[in-house]
């Protein structure tokens, strides 16, 4: 943190309330401070110090810029709106004038808001939202400013896991349903994260010598299985097939066309709220080609008898995060409830668009095999992406004999993918 009249390094409470990440990475704890942000906002601009994880900057530090708008009201014809300053603590709160403010981003997200408030309270009845009205009224002020929160919150978030995330595709959070903030108690991870009791014995000790992996005596030969990708990487093998891809030990660069899984996820997602109870949802933002790699499944990787404790403590939530993996024995199970990537907020549907594959690289142990989530067909930007939770696949990609399975319920839960073709439940 800069001093903002001399650059002096500081160490107090919000230095440690921001942490330390080369700390974090050498094993160091870091602790979080108790303060809350306003504390920490009144105790930077007192000693006049800079502090951009608590939105205090040197633009900001002795100048006003709006963070979000809280209220409305109209004195004697004239429009005044409650403004909180970005930075500022909300005992600073001002009335200003409309023509005062140069934000019309703001403004219009204001007004977006309140027609949402609106029309949650009429029942979605609101046809045409153009209300005149003095004041928005205690609650409705109240929503507003739980929306303005909500939103820095999940922007802070969606931040969170483009630092975190090891792929090229850009991560988006959207929230227009409801007040439903970032989830908690959630990790995000890009690997397996192996736990007590797991032990891997299948690390891959010789690679492919290929100069052309299409025509060469590759990994999936070796293994005596068939190429899994056309030219253009996308698969083309049946689901229940295994995808051996080159691994570390190869001599075939990284534009190797059997590098595909390994490379991670190439579009751009959005985990946004579903508006048909069915919580937290992905949509692409571009559009996918047939029988494309989308995403992994990753997670924590149990024993299947922890796998059981685990899902008798699950399933008074009818959660659906534990996959088995049966490829070859049923040994060891997914559990992506507490760390998992963006696959964690993928639905079901009973007609996917997502079907799973087994994929083995630099592990190649057949009691571990990894998730790869390949698309059925051509997907449209915007479109929700989803998979069967029993990996029944859709359209002309039916399922082998040896197949990735959830593990087993013992309650049923109501299925909502709305499909002509839905079970009813899971």
């Amino acid at each position: 943190m800069e001093d903002g009249r001399g650059g002096r390094d500081v160490t107090d409470s919000v230095a440690d309330w921001r942490g330390n990440k080369m700390a974090a990475e050498r094993g160091a704890w870091c602790v979080p401070c108790l303060a809350s942000n306003e504390t920490l906002q009144e105790i930077c601009r007192k000693e006049s110090l800079i502090c951009k994880c608590i939105g205090i900057n040197k633009k900001n530090l002795n100048n006003y810029e709006v963070e979000y708008l809280c209220d409305r009201k109209m004195v004697k014809g004239s429009e005044y709106f409650l403004v909180k300053w970005k930075g500022w603590p909300e005992s600073t709160n001002t009335w200003e004038p409309a023509e005062n403010l140069k934000c019309p981003a703001l403004l219009e997200q204001f007004y977006n808001d309140f027609y949402l408030y609106l029309s949650k309270l009429n029942a979605g009845k609101l046809s045409k939202l153009k209300i005149h009205f003095k004041s928005v009224g205690h609650s409705a002020a109240d929503f507003l400013v739980k929306k303005a929160k909500q939103r820095i919150a999940l922007k802070r978030w969606e931040e969170e896991l483009n630092r975190k995330k090891s792929h090229n595709g850009m991560l988006y959070v959207e929230n227009n349903v409801d007040l439903e903030g970032t989830p908690r108690d959630f990790f995000y991870i890009n690997d397996y994260k192996t736990t007590p009791g797991v032990i891997t014995l299948g690390e891959a000790i010789v690679g492919c010598e290929c100069t052309d992996c299409f025509t060469g005596v590759c990994c999936p030969i070796e293994a005596g299985v068939v190429f899994a990708y056309n030219e253009q990487q996308q698969i083309r093998i049946q689901p229940g097939r295994p995808i051996y891809e080159c691994n570390s030990r190869c001599k075939c660069g990284p534009d190797c066309p059997n590098r595909v899984v390994q490379k991670g996820p190439p579009y751009s997602l959005c985990i946004f709220r579903t508006d048909d109870g069915r919580g937290w949802g992905v949509k692409t933002l571009q559009k996918i080609k047939k029988h494309s790699f989308v995403m992994e499944y990753v997670g924590e990787v149990i024993t299947s008898e922890e796998a059981e404790r685990r899902g008798q403590q699950y399933d008074s939530t009818g959660i659906t995060y534990l996959f088995d993996l049966d490829y070859e024995s049923d040994e060891f199970t997914v559990d992506a409830a507490r760390y998992g990537n963006v696959s964690h907020f993928v639905n079901h549907s009973c007609d996917p668009n997502l079907q799973v594959y087994n994929v083995f690289i630099d592990n190649l142990d057949v009691r571990l095999p990894r998730i790869a989530l390949f698309s059925t067909r051509s997907i449209k930007a915007g479109e929700e992406l989803t998979f069967d939770y029993q990996m029944k696949g859709s359209g002309d990609l039916s399922t082998d004999s040896i197949e990735l399975s959830p593990a087993k319920k013992r309650i049923r839960t109501v299925c909502k993918c709305g499909a002509s073709t839905c079970r009813g439940f899971l």
